[in-house]
């Protein structure tokens, strides 16, 4: 029997289908995500020693996690270019919230500042909050 556990084998048996290790590269990440997801996905309530294993998964990816390099955060005409590439969209796609390809271009390039107006219709054209627009306060 191993000590703090609720039923030995049940908690061994978790273990022995997928031995948790330390997670060092993307797909050993994804590995342990699929455990995951399955142990999520189980149509019931988890016994106590599913939740411990879940919780010893969960504390695996959050240490990885935190070796990886921090995303920086962006706002502004910063997360506008992204929104846009990731969407691939072009400028002109964006016409009818600027009513000028010429006013995006001149956003784009830092001669024109994003008006109230402009967020309100970025942030529900792109589905995001209208304060992502907007710089965090440090």
């Amino acid at each position: 029997m191993i000590l703090g556990t609720n039923d030995a084998s049940t908690y061994e048996s978790l273990v022995q289908e997928f031995i948790p290790r330390p997670i060092h590269t993307d797909q050993q990440l994804q590995a342990v995500q699929t455990r995951i997801d399955t142990l999520i996905d189980l149509e019931r309530e988890l016994t106590p020693d599913e939740t411990d294993y879940l919780d010893l998964l969960g504390t695996l990816v959050w240490e990885y996690e935190q070796t990886l390099e921090a995303i920086p955060d962006i706002y502004g005409v910063d997360l506008l270019k992204v929104l846009v590439e990731d969407r691939g969209l072009r400028q002109k796609d964006l016409v009818p919230i600027f009513k000028a390809e010429s006013i995006i271009s001149d956003i784009f390039k830092g001669r024109r500042q994003l008006t109230t107006r402009h967020i309100q219709e970025l942030a529900e054209y792109f589905a995001v909050s209208p304060a992502a627009f907007f710089p965090l306060n440090s």
